[in-house]
């Protein structure tokens, strides 16, 4: 039996990456899984995937949850498939990462809206019914560059610090009711982009404008000199979404390899 038998479980921003790491654990400790992301693309066969994993069922639902609708929409189609959401992973994001004064209006919005607009509406969607049935697992993915600072990072660091801060707020004023609020804050993670990034050919070093070589930094920047996996946050992430977590409330969990500590 795993951890998480009988649980529905939604995440967002699970069509790759960090998302779909956590959706495919979420799914091997026996949950149903409802995976989005603002392009469908790619949705199905995911759904498919974690059904091999071991998830009972997992549907699919493509829309843009920066906005109201979109998150009321991901509700419903929940609620049509399973009846209830016990844990919701708040992972959508994607922030422009540029110097600051390079930003625009449009690029500062498009941060702040992927990453901290896509958390309130979520939770803002699927809080009532889990304070209805009196128990829930609210777990939103930060990001350590809030504390570290990092360059090219403010625009991206502000729309973070507000999924950190909100909860906070959210763990205070809801804990009675059974359900719980958490950030999981990964440092540098290896993601499919980044794997990509470790090339040591000079066409992908120009590609990405890079002046120094990823493996450089995590051996100059991180203490245990490597970055972490994709499956290493998913493993936290179902930790906090388990029973076995029922008293871990309105705490920022750095996965860092000791890059920053309290």
């Amino acid at each position: 039996m795993g951890t998480l038998e009988n649980k529905i479980a939604v995440v967002t921003g699970s069509a790759r990456g960090i998302g779909k790491s956590i959706a495919t654990r979420l799914a091997r400790e026996g949950a149903s899984v409802v995976v989005s992301d603002v392009n469908g693309d790619g949705l199905e066969a995911v759904c498919a995937e974690l059904e091999a994993a071991g998830a009972p069922k997992a549907v699919h639902f493509a829309a843009d949850l920066s906005v109201e609708e979109g998150a009321q929409g991901l509700l419903t189609a929940t609620l049509d498939a399973f009846g209830r959401c016990d844990i919701l992973v708040n992972n959508a994001g994607g922030g422009v990462i540029r110097p600051f004064l390079e930003h625009t209006p449009e690029t500062l919005r498009q941060t702040i809206d992927r990453n901290l607009w896509t958390a309130l509406w979520c939770v803002r969607a699927f809080l009532p019914g889990m304070l209805e049935q009196k128990s829930g697992r609210v777990i939103n993915m930060g990001a350590d560059s809030v504390h570290t600072g990092t360059y090219s990072h403010a625009g991206y660091n502000a729309a973070k610090g507000g999924v950190h801060a909100m909860i906070t707020g959210l763990a205070f004023e809801f804990a009675k009711h059974g359900v719980t609020f958490n950030v999981v804050s990964p440092g540098g993670v290896l993601t499919e982009d980044l794997q990509a990034m470790m090339s040591d050919d000079a066409e992908t070093l120009a590609k990405y404008k890079m002046s120094v070589h990823p493996r450089d930094v995590a051996k100059r920047e991180i203490p245990s000199e490597r970055f972490t996996e994709m499956a290493e946050v998913a493993a936290y992430v179902a930790f906090l979404a388990s029973d076995d977590a029922s008293a871990v409330n309105g705490q920022i969990h750095s996965i860092n390899g000791a890059q920053w500590m309290m």
